[in-house]
């Protein structure tokens, strides 16, 4: 019998939960008893409180240094599971992205979700799961530091422990399953046709692959350590070259865009070639086993195990597959939308100004149309149409809308603390020069719209009426407008939060075409396509396919973005819900023709009032659409911002020292200096 005692008074933890755990190492059955028990003592009370979870982790690691047949009881526990359990769903499941599409994975889940998969006790997944049996252990699980796993599992010394022949059988079952999905997956189109010679490309994969084969081969005839440890060595090395091919792919998707195809490939075999590393990591005989490794592969089972079921993670994972380079398309046309100079701040302003006068004539025609008697659905397109037509005049003509860049430029300000292209820690004091680039920027486009929307849609309302005899709103109609800018008086500000996403789901759009452009060869496709050549002359040819090479992506973007804000209002009334959009400078037009309707009989109270509101409309369309871009460009490059609380203090000494860096650009500075 194993018995495990009480923690030495000296060591400042909380009391164990159980007084003693008793463990008969001739049962196997008792074995998953024993552990249930001993990770009970470790879990605490909230899975968020790690801090408490670690102090428990150290004061056991203590007890079993201290008590060798503790030590003992422990490996002998994790043995006896081992050999009374399969292991091969675990190394080649747990872990790695389905094969299965996502709506098939997504059905599944949802079935799983209402009746949970039986997992039989012969399982080592069922064992996991009865182990951590609450759904959020993978959060202390993974919250506890690595060095203290690290310690944990080389105290156990668990590659001696997984050296029973039975053992070994199963897992060179996996590793020639593993070898073999890799293989497969090595000869898909998604991977070879970036090659220019396909075989240059899938020599490593069927490399591994025989050697693997040979191995197996060769060990069940008697293979001696020497042999067996050259040819792992082998293997090992083969699966290297397959990583270097996979990131010479990933390399050329800078050039060449992806698909949502590729990067489930790419991802896949990534995790499985790690997962064969952590197999050839134990069937080697020399010491040289990688725990770091072994301890992320722990953790990836216990979180997949927990959260199996989860639709938030499925559709999260999948949705952050492409998410990078769209964020990478658009960080590159948020570039234009950052000044750092006087010179391009002051361009900003004008191009704004420019945006201003289209949004003018925009708004205009809009409350026109709005007097036209024609069905809601018809309405709703009318007002589509001349947002889209209008929206893709300001970009052809090289003006700016501010309420469009916050999509753009918050990719940007991502990818200038992106880990996966410097490599190492991110650099937070240029992330904190970059937020004052576009803070500036953003300043220097709302000032250039709102100053010539307003005088100029009045100066245009005033004209109509000049030339017409009729105010294109007047009483009621007028009223409505200043009306619906007000917070309190109606749902603006909701409204202006629909908005905001609107505006951050064209950035996706734009992004995404962008991306399908450069990956789907659009322009290659088109001066090759016999209809194309029959239709146009070279010269209009050549204009055509410039043009969509370079602003396809945009021009879907303001077709959707249009679109979205025509329709809203539709749809809001078709259902009965309060559903309607908000745009800053179509606020601040509406706001100058129900002025100019009543007549300027509106109180200094009511203009403050609704000015008011159009400052909040344009706050909340700025915080939702950015904020919205910088979750997901944050998330598709893999960063974790609470890992970097100092970040604030950067900020602030920034802002304590350079203020009006915030409001307008530098004359010139060589360095900015925040400690």
């Amino acid at each position: 019998m194993l018995r495990i005692i009480k923690k030495k008074k000296d060591i400042p933890t909380p009391p164990l939960k159980q007084q003693a755990i008793v463990l008969p190492l001739h049962s196997p059955n008792r074995s998953l008893d024993f552990l249930v028990e001993l990770i009970g003592t470790i879990r605490p009370g909230k899975a968020e409180d790690t801090e408490l979870a670690a102090l428990q982790f150290k004061a056991l690691l203590y007890q079993v240094s201290q008590d060798r047949t503790s030590l003992f009881g422990l490996r002998k526990a994790l043995l006896s599971l081992f050999l009374k359990t399969n292991i091969v769903n675990a190394l080649t499941e747990s872990g790695i992205v389905s094969s299965r599409g996502l709506l098939q994975e997504l059905l599944s889940k949802i079935k799983h979700k209402i009746l949970p998969e039986l997992q039989t006790p012969d399982n080592f997944l069922y064992v996991i799961n009865k182990i951590f049996c609450k759904k959020s252990d993978h959060i202390w699980v993974e919250g506890i530091d690595k060095d203290l796993w690290v310690q944990f599992f080389e105290g156990l010394g668990i590659q001696i422990n997984l050296t029973e022949p039975k053992l070994i059988g199963q897992l060179q079952q996996a590793l020639q399953l593993l070898s073999y999905r890799l293989t497969t997956l090595g000869l898909e189109k998604e991977i070879t046709h970036r090659y220019e010679n396909p075989g240059d490309s899938i020599f490593p994969f069927l490399e591994q692959n025989r050697l693997v084969n040979e191995y197996l081969f060769r060990y069940k005839s008697g293979l001696d350590e020497l042999s067996q440890g050259i040819l792992l060595a082998n293997i090992a090395e083969a699966l290297h070259n397959c990583k270097q091919s996979i990131q010479w792919i990933k390399e050329q998707r800078i050039i060449y865009g992806t698909s949502l195809s590729q990067t489930y490939i790419i991802t896949r075999l990534q995790q499985q070639i790690d997962r064969l590393f952590i197999i050839l990591d134990v069937l080697d005989t020399d010491s040289n086993f990688d725990t770091g490794r072994f301890v992320d592969y722990f953790k990836t089972v216990v979180h997949n195990e927990n959260r199996k079921n989860s639709i938030k993670e499925l559709m999260s994972e999948n949705t952050s597959y492409l998410a990078y380079q769209i964020a990478e398309h658009g960080g590159r046309t948020g570039e234009k939308f950052i000044t750092t100079t006087r010179k391009e701040f002051w361009r900003m302003f004008r191009s704004a100004m420019g945006g201003g006068i289209i949004i003018s004539f925009i708004g205009i025609i809009k409350n026109l149309l709005g007097k036209m008697t024609v069905a809601p659905f018809w309405q709703g397109f009318l007002y589509s149409t001349n947002y889209s037509l209008g929206f893709i005049l300001i970009q052809d003509t090289g003006s700016t809308l501010a309420t469009k860049q916050p999509a753009y430029t918050a990719n940007n300000v991502a990818s200038s603390f992106d880990v996966q292209k410097i490599g190492e820690e991110p650099d937070l004091r240029n992330l904190a020069i970059t937020i004052a680039k576009v803070s500036r920027t953003q300043l220097a486009s709302f000032t250039g719209n709102l100053m010539v929307v307003f005088p100029l849609t009045y100066l245009l309302a005033w004209l109509f009426f000049a030339s017409t005899g009729t105010m294109i709103a007047s009483g009621a109609a007028a009223q409505k407008l200043l009306t619906d800018q007000q917070p309190f008086h109606s749902l603006a500000l909701l409204y202006a939060c629909f908005t905001g996403f609107f505006l951050f789901l064209s950035g996706l759009i734009a992004g995404y075409v962008e991306n399908y452009v450069v990956y789907g060869k659009i322009a290659e496709r088109l001066r090759n396509l016999s209809s194309f050549k029959n239709i146009f002359s070279e010269k209009r040819r050549y204009k055509i396919i410039h043009y969509l090479e370079n602003n396809l992506g945009s021009l879907m973007g303001n077709i959707a973005l249009g679109f979205f804000l025509g329709m809203a209002g539709f749809f809001g009334k078709t259902f009965g819900i309060p559903f309607d959009i908000r745009h800053i400078t179509i606020s601040a037009a509406n706001t100058a023709i129900g002025f100019f309707g009543l007549d300027h009989q509106v109180s200094i109270k009511e203009c403050w009032y609704t000015l008011f509101g159009v400052a909040g409309i344009g706050f909340l369309n700025f915080a939702v659409s950015f904020g919205l871009a910088f979750i997901v460009a944050v998330k598709s490059r893999g960063i974790h911002l609470r890992d970097y609380p100092e970040f604030a203090g950067i900020l602030w000494k920034y802002i304590k020292r350079y203020p009006r860096d915030f409001v307008k650009a530098p004359v010139s500075r060589t360095a900015v200096q925040l400690d």
